[in-house]
């Protein structure tokens, strides 16, 4: 296994499949060996307890995403020994540096596609968590949604918000010559997924907390 990340956490692998179950049932594909790291720092049965939270709900929430038509990946076993999951290895290009590379128009068009999936996402009742264009990779035509470490069950319209705030930001960050455009393109595939009336509700809150941002910011500033 090639260690392929590591974050505060979880540590990531890349294997084969064949390698990882000794069997040869995918001929050739790659998985993603999600292992929770213990922490030294925890008493061990409060860590046990919350890394097995941790790993059980992320492979309830990639199943559930599934069943609603999101774009992400497989999830092929769940050892709550260990605390690892195995799942699909979504190859493909991240849209952080496709975004930049390709025409307005395309552009635009893969922006609405990463609204319908956020859509999906929220019409099952989870929140991302880490909406980022680094974790959205295009594959065969189709964005996939990936690292849903931070995703949770959540249905109110004030964390879905805080979901779609996050991206906005993130776009700003890294893409900010056009995030305003791209942004309200997302904003497009949303409403197309969820419908006019929530579309604008959930437009609403993004103002709603914005504006709880700015106040926070000239507080601090007096």
């Amino acid at each position: 296994m090639e260690l392929i990340k590591q974050g505060a956490e979880a540590k990531i692998y890349l294997a084969d499949f064949e390698e990882y179950f000794g069997v040869d049932l995918l001929p050739g594909e790659r998985v993603i060996v999600k292992h929770r790291i213990p922490k030294r720092y925890r008493i061990k049965e409060i860590d046990e307890k919350l890394r097995k939270e941790r790993t059980v709900r992320e492979a309830r929430v990639l199943h559930r995403a599934k069943e609603f038509g999101v774009n992400c990946p497989y999830v092929y076993e769940v050892n709550l020994r260990d605390m690892i999951i195995v799942m699909e290895f979504i190859k493909g290009e991240r849209l952080k540096e496709l975004l930049e590379k390709v025409q307005t128009e395309e552009r635009l068009k893969l922006c609405r596609e990463v609204g319908r999936q956020i859509g999906r996402l929220h019409e099952a009742g989870i929140v991302h968590g880490d909406l980022t264009t680094s974790n959205m990779i295009l594959r065969e035509g189709k964005v996939y949604l990936i690292d849903f470490g931070l995703a949770d069950f959540d249905p109110t319209l004030e964390a879905q918000g805080v979901d779609l705030h996050l991206l906005k930001r993130a776009m700003e960050s890294t893409h900010y010559t056009w995030f305003e455009k791209g942004f309200e393109a997302v904003l497009e595939g949303y409403a197309e997924v969820r419908g006019r009336e929530k579309s604008e509700e959930i437009r609403a809150k993004i103002e709603e907390i914005e504006s709880r941002g700015r106040y926070r910011e000239r507080s601090w500033i007096r």
